[in-house]
């Protein structure tokens, strides 16, 4: 019998979205769609391997983990080396039909009609984490949080909706998992390339920035909200992950809030006298 207050985890894998986007991660942006015509390389293969223990462990971190679906044509060869290790872990492998013959959102439709469904059968969920970074789960999302679910999404940095993201409680980047090396683009060692991108390419936003951004933003709101310059640490990234269910401060490189915090001594004041640290804007 279930303990009152336990909490009890569903994971969603939409399997073709996560494996797809790690590899265009890895490889190239629309990688995978031209190198299936002429063959997928198992070298390519293995470089974007996605790990799936990681995501696993991770969602077990929720609670117990009481159902776990995955969604691929797992005739697929790119998909079927993974039967082994999710069958290992317990997953409930669903098949679905080539694109071609079952239409393009075949993953996203049975993912979303299973997921409501269990969530009428299983009363007792509480937690529904959704591996896939496509904007067409927001309706999901928000629907899983109207039944009062607690949503974590889990996506392929750049290939993950930020719309997506705001519609759960929390989101994580595949690359920030405990045990995942940080994918690092080889843009670094190839200035040449680099150079030969058009101006009006438009370059991704600074994450630093954007975090130190929404940090300021938060003080700020609870400065109007609760009429105090000193904030708890707590109640400050509480608020930033309202704001921003994608915010990591691991993402970021921090091993902790408290170092995150630290590295903005330019923006805010910190007050580590006692166990219980306080900030302020500066």
């Amino acid at each position: 019998m279930t303990e009152p207050g336990a909490a009890r985890v569903a994971v969603y894998l939409d399997f073709d979205n996560i494996v797809i986007s790690r590899y265009d991660q890895v490889n190239g942006r629309n990688s995978f769609q031209r190198d299936k015509a002429k063959g997928l390389e198992a070298a390519k293969l293995t470089r974007a391997r996605v790990d799936v223990g990681a995501i696993l462990d991770f969602a077990s971190s929720f609670g117990t983990v009481v159902l776990t679906r995955a969604y691929a044509d797992w005739s697929a060869d790119v998909n079927a080396e993974y039967r082994e290790q999710l069958v290992g872990r317990a997953v409930d492998l669903v098949q679905l039909f080539p694109a071609a013959a079952y239409g393009k959102n075949a993953a996203d439709i049975r993912l979303a009609v299973d997921a409501v469904e269990d969530m009428f059968r299983l009363p007792d969920l509480t937690h529904v984490v959704i591996v896939a970074g496509d904007s067409d789960y927001i309706p999901l999302a928000q629907r899983c949080k109207r039944l009062g679910r607690h949503v974590v999404g889990i996506g392929v940095a750049g290939s993950s909706s930020r719309s997506l993201a705001a519609a759960c409680d929390e989101f994580v980047i595949y690359d920030s998992l405990p045990g995942v090396p940080v994918f690092q683009p080889p843009d670094a060692a190839q200035p040449a390339k680099r150079a030969k991108r058009t101006k009006s390419e438009a370059e991704p936003p600074d994450p630093q920035a954007v975090a130190t951004a929404l940090l300021e933003r938060a003080l700020q709101i609870g400065l109007e909200k609760d009429d105090a310059d000193w904030l708890h640490n707590s109640a400050v990234k509480a608020q930033m992950k309202r704001m921003d269910p994608s915010f990591s401060e691991k993402s970021l490189g921090f091993k902790s809030f408290s170092d995150f915090l630290r590295s903005r001594t330019d923006v805010v004041e910190l007050d580590e006298s006692s166990t219980t640290r306080m900030v302020k804007l500066r």
